[in-house]
């Protein structure tokens, strides 16, 4: 079979998203990830995104609307020294404390840490 690649080929050839071109984004793992059951109606579907940089660690609350995701808190491992971790910023033990310093973050948010 010989391949034709005209200027009817090109004319109707769409191309991909542009997150997915540069590789970035899987649109079917996104979408399990952030689509909510429909017998929850509206309520968002939260998920708790880490990411390891190499001088960093980023802990972020989020959920997915139409017009883009929102984040509802964030904390980094650059704050740690202001709560008695100067050095490490980017190991196991950083991690954990960057997801409980955005734990705390979010519960007095929300207004539920006094209880």
């Amino acid at each position: 079979v010989k391949v034709i690649k005209n200027k009817q080929y090109f004319k109707r050839y769409q191309v991909k998203f542009r997150r997915r071109r540069e590789g970035k984004t899987d649109y079917r793992r996104r979408k399990k990830l952030t689509c909510q059951d429909k017998n929850k109606y509206n309520s968002p579907k939260y998920r708790f995104v880490v990411r390891i940089t190499n001088k960093d660690v980023i802990c972020q609350i989020a959920y997915a609307k139409i017009v883009g995701d929102v984040i509802l808190a964030a904390a980094y491992s650059h704050e740690l020294p202001k709560y008695g971790m100067p050095v490490g910023l980017t190991n196991y033990s950083a991690c954990y404390a960057t997801g409980l310093l955005l734990a705390r973050r979010i519960l007095k948010k929300l207004k539920l840490d006094t209880q």
